[in-house]
């Protein structure tokens, strides 16, 4: 994917990421928790644009939750509130053990989509979130068996190694779909000159999607759009519409990286259109 598909009018696929699993309400009031939240924050995002909705699952008391049947009612309640948009399960995370990073993968039916975080990284001043190359192999391996797309998430440039290593290792589907994340800490620094030194040393032929935490959501965006990519945007990633002025909801972000995305004359795809450009098997399986 490259200036010249922004050139040729390509749509873009813009996902919605809702919660999160860290931060809470207490950092935006509007953030959603509950199932019946999710569901219905899903369905205003599909309808100010979004085409994929990217699921963690909270308990009761708003901490992250891996329970496969958390992840069922939350997935229920999407079914429900939106038309048709596409499921994505996030397997990240941090202090879990191995098996329950596994549990999102266990839905019935299957969500569409699921994250597969590429390396380690660090979270807080003593959290490290390991993703062992043996066990990004086995939540591909049951994402393969269940007819999961994985959507690789490529937190620095050393992920960007172990996509290329991985794909020696196993055997994906095209397009491969890879998330190119920006922001502090481990993360690779938010600049326009490393965003393109990702996006160049991608696999050949792979498709990506652009996410910047924070203030560098609208702008990296952007440069996903101008450059042929697809877009993530949502409270699990950034809790203010510009400084100082929190988001109203899901929908308020995704609407506008939508006008940008016009703006710019790049179609936003829907649903359907998505499951056709990243090879998805379908929504009902």
């Amino acid at each position: 994917m490259t200036y010249a598909d922004y050139l040729a009018g390509e749509p873009v696929v813009v996902t919605a990421a809702l919660t999160g699993g860290v931060h809470g309400k207490e950092a935006n009031p509007n953030l959603p928790e509950t199932p019946e939240e999710i569901g219905r924050a899903a369905a205003a995002a599909e309808d100010a644009g979004a085409a994929v909705v990217h699921v963690h699952a909270r308990k009761p008391n708003g901490e992250r939750s891996f329970a496969t049947e958390r992840f069922q009612e939350i997935d229920d309640a999407i079914r429900e509130h939106a038309d048709s948009v596409v499921i994505q399960h996030s397997t990240g995370g941090t202090g879990a053990p191995d098996e329950a990073r596994h549990r999102p993968l266990r839905t019935d039916p299957a969500p569409e989509m699921a994250s597969l975080d590429m390396g380690p990284l660090n979270r807080y001043d003593r959290l490290t979130s390991e993703n062992t190359r043996a066990l990004v192999d086995s939540l591909y391996d049951e994402m393969r068996e269940r007819d999961i797309k994985p959507e690789l998430e490529v937190f620095n440039d050393g992920h960007l190694n172990e996509v290329h290593q991985f794909l020696d290792r196993r055997d994906v589907d095209d397009p491969v779909y890879a998330t190119l994340v920006f922001g502090s800490g481990t993360l690779t620094r938010p600049t326009p000159e490393n965003f393109l030194n990702a996006v160049s040393n991608l696999p050949e032929g792979a498709a990506f999607n652009t996410l910047g935490f924070g203030q560098h959501q609208l702008p990296f965006a952007t440069m996903g759009v101008l450059f042929g990519g697809h877009v993530r945007v949502g409270l699990e990633d950034n809790v203010y519409y510009e400084r100082g002025e929190l988001a109203e909801s899901n929908a308020q972000l995704v609407a506008r990286v939508v006008r940008v995305a016009e703006e710019l004359g790049r179609p936003v795809a829907s649903p359907d259109e998505a499951r056709e450009i990243l090879g998805l098997r379908g929504r009902d399986g």
